[in-house]
């Protein structure tokens, strides 16, 4: 595993993570429901590379890309209402952290920041997983797809985990994988990661997303903390 570097003092003074695809590897499980739904249905599976890429974007999209149906349908709502009960049910299966995601969170709060969770997935999700993940330390704040009005690409949510954080839009970093991640991030007036190591899409272009940065490893999340102080 790889060794993190120490943090120096920086400006910012919290650190808010995407959930799925940037904080937690969920795309195992969520492959795992979406091929047992597709077994129920009498299809064919679907390989796991193909469904991590859309693992960050929810039910809906993974229903979309397993059956190609048009979202406004009885039948794909009740496939999606299926396959979050699939994934309820073996929420944490293979579910973890990162490769040295714990290492980077250690530094966060060794440097005196704190750290926190934005997701679109909904609390009935959020809060069962993360009970499940037994993470080592306590985010100050975690904010689902249904805390707040919004959801992500808007900033709301982002906001009202800043505002739960105490600190300002400013004095706050954002990490995700998706660039709807990164435009709720600069709505909210927050610096910007692109976590390339997430669920990017084989048509993504992350370069282009405008971030402040983009790290292929959770430890450059501490040096770009490092040399952005």
């Amino acid at each position: 595993m790889t060794e993190a570097p120490a943090l120096r003092s920086t400006v910012i003074r919290t650190v808010l993570f995407d959930l799925d695809g940037t904080l937690a590897d969920t795309a195992p499980d969520l492959a795992l429901a979406l091929n047992a739904l597709l077994a129920e249905e009498g299809r064919d599976s679907l390989p796991y590379e193909l469904i991590r890429q859309e693992a960050s974007f929810g039910g809906k999209a993974l229903i979309k890309l397993g059956f190609d149906l048009d979202t406004d349908t009885a039948e794909f709502e009740s496939l999606r209402q299926r396959f979050l009960e699939l994934y309820k049910n073996k929420l944490c299966e293979h579910t973890t952290l990162f490769d040295s995601m714990d290492k980077v969170i250690d530094g966060i709060l060794a440097a005196g920041m704190n750290w926190g969770i934005v997701t679109n997935k909904p609390s009935w999700l959020t809060d069962p997983l993360l009970a499940l993940m037994e993470l080592d330390h306590t985010p100050a704040v975690v904010v689902s797809g249904d805390t707040t009005g919004n959801s992500k690409p808007h900033p709301e949510p982002l906001l009202h985990a800043c505002a739960i954080a105490g600190n300002e839009p400013g004095q706050c970093l954002y990490i995700g994988d998706a660039e709807r991640d990164i435009q709720a991030g600069q709505r909210a007036g927050m610096k910007t990661l692109v976590a390339l190591f997430g669920y990017i899409r084989d048509d993504d272009k992350p370069e282009s997303w405008g971030a402040d940065g983009l790290v292929n490893t959770p430890v450059e999340i501490l040096s770009w903390l490092n040399e952005h102080r």
